[in-house]
């Protein structure tokens, strides 16, 4: 039992699910390697190679995974790969001798990479899907309902809240389509020895078999591969998947620090869950903290971090290959995923048990869209031939009449203040000046905007996920 005395990573306990630990952890990637081992076996059974009892016993085998022995071969082979390949080959008597056959460690090690990134990837499409569904609820509920929109953090115009939570799903909606569109792009190395040309192979089988052979080891491993290699796969496929996480990481950035404004007490439109018995602060007892958007903003940074280190694999690896991306990769991988995982698992959270306070968005309307309604004024009278700047100049007085108003405390009196003035009252009724104050009437398409993103973002995660139907 891990009594917590040594260094662990977060990743190991505190974030991320425990599907996705499981793909990232050190046992299920030596049955990877196990997997990729007994796919080389098959195909060269069908060289004449190795016999099918060879093949039935490194089956028979391939999940004693036995972390004790292997790591005490790496103590001494300073080697991971050859610490499991013999101990893999001391379980298989009559077959240990074929492992590896015509093999380079990255033969074994990038096929499962790949094979590695692809399950990750499934994993992320299906969180993403649930989020989706979640907020297409949302958008849906509030649709209608005006809001108060915020440009450099000051009152704007009303928009809908549906219409915001809708611009965050459009963002979720590309992402995940590019996202479904990688999961069968990535390619595994193959099969393809030392510097990439498949020279120990064509040795084994011959060089006019080598296509056949690979194309054996692609429907085994249900993975395609590059065409060409080095001794690695080109590394610029670490840098695009980890970009797509980033990606998707900046936009539930923006979500979280969106939700944190709004929380505000002084906005108070939205909080994010909190427990019966969750604390605060240890020393405000009164502290309803948003620690799930602050956990979300700081993972986001953290994972925004990676793709430059992958970058850096796939641009600095010197001619067929360099060792200098083995130890980072270690780490960038796994923790990208898992920061990823553990993102969209809080976003979920929040999104499915958010308390979203109508009145508190309906007073905050009140207080500052009247404040819009001057743009509709000068629009109005233009068209009937007032003055445009002198209009404005108008218009200004009595916002700024009204901002002192509302800074005290007071009801915005800014529509009060239009119907008194002579100068708007010489070319707009009172029936129409407070129509033009009419809220709900000045959100343009955004209900129907909200309606469509929210029925796409329903469509992709149903189409991916029946379940959530």
């Amino acid at each position: 039992m891990d009594t917590f005395e040594g260094y662990r990573s977060p990743f190991s306990w505190r974030y991320g699910t425990e599907a996705m630990r499981t793909l990232w952890s050190e046992a299920h990637k030596r049955r990877l390697w196990r997997r990729v081992w007994v796919a080389l076996a098959k195909a060269q059974s069908s060289f004449g190679l190795v016999t099918q009892e060879q093949v039935k016993e490194l089956e028979a085998h391939a999940d004693d995974i036995d972390m004790e022995q292997a790591m005490k071969l790496e103590e001494e082979l300073r080697h991971d790969l050859m610490a499991e390949l013999k101990t893999y080959a001391a379980q298989c008597p009559s077959a240990g001798g074929v492992l590896h056959l015509g093999a380079t460690s990255m033969d074994i090690e990038d096929n499962a990479d790949a094979l590695r990134i692809k399950e990750s990837l499934l994993l992320i499409r299906e969180s993403l899907a649930r989020l989706l569904a979640a907020l297409a609820s949302t958008i849906e509920r509030y649709a209608e309902l005006p809001a108060m929109a915020f440009t450099h953090l000051q009152p704007a115009e009303p928009t809908t809240l549906g219409y915001r939570y809708a611009n965050y799903a459009q963002d979720l909606c590309d992402t995940f389509e590019q996202l479904d569109a990688m999961i069968p792009s990535i390619k595994g190395k193959g099969f393809k020895g030392a510097v990439g040309t498949s020279a120990s192979y064509g040795e084994l089988i011959g060089v006019a078999e080598l296509e056949r052979f690979e194309s054996l080891l692609a429907t085994s491993l249900g993975l395609e591969f590059f065409e060409a290699a080095t001794q690695t796969y080109p590394r610029i496929q670490d840098y695009r998947c980890l970009s797509l996480l980033a990606e998707l990481g900046a936009i539930l950035h923006k979500m979280a620090l969106d939700f944190r404004v709004l929380q505000i007490p002084l906005i108070g439109e939205v909080s994010e869950p909190f427990g019966k018995r969750q604390v605060g602060s240890s020393a405000m007892p009164f502290k309803r903290n948003p620690i799930e958007s602050e956990k979300i903003d700081s993972l986001a940074r953290l994972l925004a971090s990676y793709p430059q280190v992958a970058w850096s694999d796939a641009a600095l690896s010197g001619l067929e290959r360099t060792l200098d991306d083995s130890a980072n990769r270690r780490v960038i991988l796994p923790e990208s995923f898992l920061a990823c995982d553990e993102l969209l698992r809080a976003m979920i959270r929040i999104v499915e048990d958010q308390r979203i306070d109508e009145e508190a968005v309906t007073r905050t309307a009140a207080r500052f869209a009247p404040f819009s309604a001057t743009e509709r004024i000068l629009m109005a009278m233009g068209k009937r031939g007032a003055d445009r700047q002198a209009g404005h100049e108008r218009l200004r007085d009595l916002a700024m009449v009204a901002w002192d108003a509302v800074r005290r405390g007071e009801e915005n009196p800014l529509l009060e203040l239009v119907l008194q003035d002579a100068y708007i009252a010489s070319w707009l009724t009172a029936e129409e000046i407070r129509q033009l104050f009419d809220v709900g009437s000045y959100t343009g398409a955004a209900t129907q905007r909200a309606r469509r993103i929210a029925a796409r973002a329903r469509s992709l995660a149903e189409r991916h996920a029946p379940h959530l139907k």
